[in-house]
């Protein structure tokens, strides 16, 4: 609640950034974090609300947000860190990587610029280890069920320190060479530093919580192997099937998907063995962006740190006004243009265009053949996309990065050998494509139609933001908590 009427006082003030002539040259973190005199300037912005909309609807965690500035306002910290805690068990993931919902639902947002939520967000967590008030704390006494976690991205990492902490033996398996999924390998370093999820791991492995990597489920162990040795089992494996783009000239080399991509870098500023044969590099190349999402910016900013000779970055959909349009009123999320780090640093984007086949030569892509569109939104919402004669062109395209979007979890030997039931594939348009399967029928308790199994995350609800998983990954372990439960009860030996 911060400062009767700081708001009256004090503008809101954003995170500073490194130059853009010196951050393009490495793969450290863009933003610069509030100083201390800063940070507490933005918590005395906040509104004293009888109804705070940021925590009630704009957060997925539902984090106590006018508390939490009330109490770092009066430099409680280790206070608002044990509240903060008590919803999000990883604010220092969401406050790097979170869009900010809860901003866009800030009272202040009505006419006013929003409380800097995000930003206070991180100061907090970022106080309590410099004034070490983490420290692990592995719950005394133990069930004698034991949990399984298959993923180890922000849903996984989340079910399994809600598990952990409620006194449940807990083992997270990931196929990768380290822990941390999207988190480690599909976000940038330049948005989310390695040391800073290196650093959650050890605390939760000093909690209790036992990773086990290179464990591909489905094929280094079975499913039956885990149905033996856990009492439950909860599937957090993503999103990873990629949509693709089904037009002429497609299996061209030199067209990726985004994630590819981003993964190839990751893997190399990690210093982690990567297969020549999977290395994807933009130097000197013309490279063309699918894709007007976050990944798409990420591949963006990626490719300038690379040396690209240029990025043109195009998305189908037309351009968002610059300010909240009526169809998105506060509190809602609203519907304008953002522009990311990446967007600043360089490249091209054009928004309204389609890419309608691939060109090359020698048996790899040399151009791209695009088109303009206009977009009408049926009676049923199906958006469909229509060609604007004569607005047909091509681009260069040494390397063309296709960003966009996933339908749904890997199509992988874990489904089939859970046997969950799954939506058939479908088509989107002629060339839009809903690869592999949708996502698993849960139910209340994010239960699947197995005994025992549950999923959460993007692999239950489709790609979404990081804040979101994480939120899932706690209601899908409070789910296991309520399943083993009832079983107990019902048979008091099981």
């Amino acid at each position: 609640m911060g400062k009767i009427g700081g708001f009256l006082e004090y503008g809101r003030q954003e995170y500073g950034y490194r130059p853009v002539d010196e951050r393009i040259k490495d793969f450290k973190a863009v933003e610069i974090p509030f100083i201390a005199d800063t940070a507490h300037v933005q918590m005395a912005r906040c509104l004293e609300c009888g109804t705070p909309f940021c925590h009630g609807f704009g957060c997925p965690l539902a984090n106590v947000i006018p508390e939490l500035n009330e109490l770092a306002w009066q430099e409680r910290w280790e206070e608002a860190l044990a509240l903060l805690l008590a919803t999000n068990p990883f604010p220092e993931f969401t406050g790097r990587l979170c869009p900010a919902l809860c901003e866009a639902a800030c009272v202040l947002a009505i006419n006013d610029d929003t409380v800097t939520i995000r930003q206070i967000e991180l100061a907090i967590i970022e106080k309590g280890f410099a004034k070490g008030y983490l420290q692990p704390a592995p719950t005394p006494e133990r069930f004698k069920e034991r949990i399984a976690i298959v993923g180890s991205g922000p849903a996984g990492l989340a079910a399994a320190d809600t598990l952990n902490k409620a006194g449940y033996p807990v083992v997270v398996y990931e196929r990768a060479a380290k822990i941390g999924g999207i988190l480690r390998y599909g976000i940038p370093d330049f948005k989310l530093e390695k040391w800073v999820l290196d650093r959650r791991i050890r605390l939760m492995e000093q909690e209790g919580i036992h990773f086990e990597t290179g464990v591909n489920v489905g094929t280094d162990i079975s499913c039956k192997y885990l149905r033996s040795r856990f009492n439950a089992i909860c599937l957090c494996g993503g999103a990873g099937e990629p949509r693709d783009l089904r037009v002429p000239g497609r299996d061209l080399a030199g067209i990726h998907f985004a994630m590819d991509y981003l993964v190839a870098q990751n893997k190399k500023n990690a210093g982690e063995h990567l297969n020549a044969a999977v290395d994807i590099d933009a130097r000197g190349k013309s490279v063309v962006i699918i894709g007007g999402g976050d990944t798409g910016a990420d591949c963006l900013g990626t490719a300038i740190r690379q040396g690209a000779k240029s990025v043109l970055q195009l998305e189908i959909l037309p351009e968002p006004p610059q300010v909240r349009p009526a169809v998105t009123p506060w509190p809602m999320w609203p519907a304008i243009r953002r522009d990311s780090t990446s967007h600043k640093e360089g490249g091209i984007r054009r928004w309204g265009v389609s890419a309608t086949s691939f060109m090359g030569a020698n048996g790899r892509v040399s151009r791209v053949a695009c088109v303009e569109v206009s977009s009408a939104r049926h009676a049923d919402g199906h958006l469909e996309f229509i060609p604007c004669r004569g607005t047909e062109f091509e681009q260069e395209a040494e390397l063309v990065l296709m960003a966009l979007g996933y339908v749904g979890p890997d199509r992988n030997c874990i489904m089939e050998g859970f046997h969950l039931e799954c939506d058939p594939p479908v088509m989107l348009g002629e060339a839009l494509w809903v690869a592999g399967q949708k996502n698993a029928a849960i139910d209340e308790y994010h239960l699947t139609n197995a005994r025992g199994v549950f999923i959460a995350g993007d692999m239950r609800s489709g790609p979404s933001l990081v804040a979101r998983a994480i939120a899932d990954g706690i209601l899908a372990a409070r789910g296991i908590m309520h399943w083993l439960k009832k079983l107990a009860l019902m048979n008091p030996r099981w």
